[in-house]
């Protein structure tokens, strides 16, 4: 291999971005056996690994990362490129609303490529829960949504997205408690997104249903509020498997937890959404995200 080839860089980015082979493959559309083999055909003929990988996440050697470096401009210029020459005129302005554990977990692939494609037209993103965002779509004050269906607001289906138990590894759990598995506690300490919130109503009800004793012992709109409880050993916290960073644990069932349902993630759109730039977006997010 003399050359590199751009499909199998954005491989690699895919799995820099997402942290594993398996959710990097879902990034690319990849069977994980698929994306593993180009990867190590890749470092065989580069004669350097590319990924440190462990149990539970990969990041890059410093190869690795020496090559991202170069594959982002690679493929931000083939984007260009390609814009230039498909849609040389599409400019405006699209704002979107997304809840912050979709934000941080699905979108920032969407979003940098569809910039490196559409670098006339400017994008505002307005993070909120998917509960806030359902009346800026009504009234116009966001074009699109991605975030969870619920009652009274319409959108595309993009994917099922499974919902987890986040915790700390036991042999992190606390400081002061080294070892403690504190999803064996009861009454079972949770950390919750708001009232409104789709994943604290599952939650909620999930616990009730298979009586398992809980309290509150934290409440915020902000996902980096519960990573926080969680990581101080505090408390778990029931989120869309896409938002569990890779050295948190995730629990269910083989752990005395019940089962979570799966979120739906819609994309709403506003009425003054059409529009070339909001169409593109809305066709970049489906297609990337779809599963």
């Amino acid at each position: 291999m003399k050359s590199l080839d751009l499909d199998v860089l954005s491989m690699v980015v895919a799995v820099a971005d997402a942290g594993s082979f398996v959710r990097g493959a879902a990034l690319v559309h990849r069977s994980q056996s698929a994306l593993s083999m180009q990867i190590r055909a890749l470092e065989t003929a580069l004669g350097k690994p590319l990924f440190i990988r462990g149990p539970r996440s990969v990041t890059p050697t410093q190869d690795g990362q020496l090559l991202l470096a170069y594959a982002r401009r690679m493929l931000a210029l083939r984007d260009e490129a390609w814009a230039s020459m498909v849609h040389p005129e599409v400019k405006g302005r699209v704002a979107i609303g997304v809840p912050d554990d979709y934000a941080a977990s699905l979108l920032p692939a969407v979003l940098r490529k569809f910039s490196a494609s559409y670098p006339k037209v400017e994008i505002q993103v307005i993070g909120l829960p998917s509960h806030a965002l359902a009346p800026l779509v009504k009234d116009n004050k966001v074009d699109l949504a991605c975030v969870t269906r619920m009652k009274g607001l319409n959108g595309e289906f993009i994917r099922f997205e499974p919902m987890v138990w986040a915790a700390p590894p036991a042999s992190t759990a606390s400081a002061a408690s080294p070892g403690r598995e504190i999803w064996k506690e009861r009454p079972l300490p949770i950390a919750l997104f708001g009232v409104g919130s789709v994943a604290r109503a599952n939650a909620i009800h999930a616990l009730e249903r298979a009586k398992i004793a809980h309290r509150t012992s934290y409440e915020s709109p902000s996902l980096m509020g519960l990573f926080s409880m969680v990581e101080a050993g505090l408390a778990i916290a029931p989120l869309a498997r896409c938002a569990v960073p890779a050295h948190l644990l995730q629990l269910g069932r083989p752990h005395g937890l019940p089962a979570l349902p799966a979120l739906e993630i819609v994309l709403a759109r506003s009425a003054r959404s059409n529009r070339p730039p909001c169409d593109f977006l809305a066709e970049q997010i489906l297609s990337e995200l779809r599963l």
